[in-house]
């Protein structure tokens, strides 16, 4: 079968390459198959390979080694790519600039939560943005907090609710709270009940974790070695989620650390479950807001910011600074 394409032309220097040229080519360079790249941008497969075509002619060389099996980038090809996502990007980030600066609180915010906050702080979240904001189209992804900073870098998310500090380069953290954890057990356990439990009863309890790549697993464990928790302690059972892990417990696998705000929902309706507070100063974790440093929307980020500590002076955490 013929190949559609021909070979680029003597370079023309009379025409600039328009950006749906540029975002063709940018799809078929990320997909390396026309179908695929045509449905990622929503563009027609003769468009997509119409498009390309007119870009190789316009800059007068040639990006793409076709076959009748697959598509490769040519040498020039894997050059000009990064360049064409450079400019994509740019024009994005203009675009969302220019729609910041006409109207804040319009349009669309994807906001990307950990799930050990989503649950809990997300109630308080909407009915703020439902109340105060009702021209803002808040898009909620929950995902773990390695995926979260992957789509802010990569432009996918515009804003991140979780726990802090990332100490990630390019990031902005804006707090709003601090939430002491608290102690979850069976009901009946000696600590079940107590408000003055030592850090250092860590050491001897069997903890019980959520998996690999949730930060409060992590948190969890710095508690435990503060308290003087050897790092080889065992753990011998995980689980994906809170509701989960509060089920073991009830189950008398153990005992977890649950943050504040979640203690009430994960364990209101269960006989089995007893609860104890740690003496003053208690293991706490501080949530915050976190940004692409210098994004086009951050006074709007930080408008919000100011927005939540108010509304989240009524559950049972530390607001960072003032509300509004």
């Amino acid at each position: 079968m013929a190949s559609p394409y021909s070979p680029p032309h003597a370079p023309h220097r009379t025409k600039q390459p328009s950006l749906s040229q540029l975002r063709a080519f940018a799809a078929v360079a990320e997909h390396l198959h026309f179908r695929d790249a045509a449905a990622a941008i929503g563009m027609s497969q003769p468009a997509l390979s119409g498009a390309v075509s007119a870009l190789e002619e316009a800059l007068g060389v040639q990006l793409l080694e076709r076959t009748t099996r697959k598509v490769l980038l040519s040498p020039a090809g894997e050059r000009l790519a990064v360049r064409a996502r450079t400019v994509l990007d740019a024009v994005a980030e203009l675009m969302e600039e220019a729609e910041a600066a006409r109207a804040p609180f319009t349009g669309a915010l994807r906001l990307g939560v950990i799930p050990t906050v989503a649950p809990y702080l997300l109630p308080t979240v909407l009915r703020l943005v439902h109340r105060r904001y009702p021209e803002l189209d808040l898009q909620v992804h929950e995902e773990q907090t390695s995926s979260l900073l992957e789509g802010l870098a990569a432009g996918r998310l515009d804003l991140l609710l979780l726990a802090v500090p990332l100490g990630v380069p390019g990031v902005t953290e804006v707090p709003l709270f601090d939430e002491d954890f608290v102690l979850v057990a069976p009901a009946g356990h000696p600590l079940a009940g107590r408000d003055d439990i030592p850090r250092e009863a860590l050491k001897e309890l069997r903890l019980l974790l959520l998996d690999e790549g949730h930060c409060l697993r992590d948190q969890a464990l710095d508690i435990c070695r503060e308290a003087g928790r050897a790092d080889g302690a065992e753990v011998t059972t995980t689980a994906a989620g809170l509701a989960t892990l509060v089920q073991l417990v009830a189950g008398g696998l153990g005992v977890t650390l649950l943050p504040r705000t979640a203690v009430t929902v994960e364990t209101a309706r269960n006989t089995a479950l007893g609860t104890g507070r740690f003496a003053e100063p208690a293991p706490s974790r501080r949530i915050a807001l976190a940004m692409r440093t210098g994004a086009a929307r951050q006074a709007e980020f930080e408008e919000l910011a100011r927005a939540l500590r108010g509304a989240m002076e009524e559950l049972p955490v530390r607001v960072v600074g003032g509300g509004s």
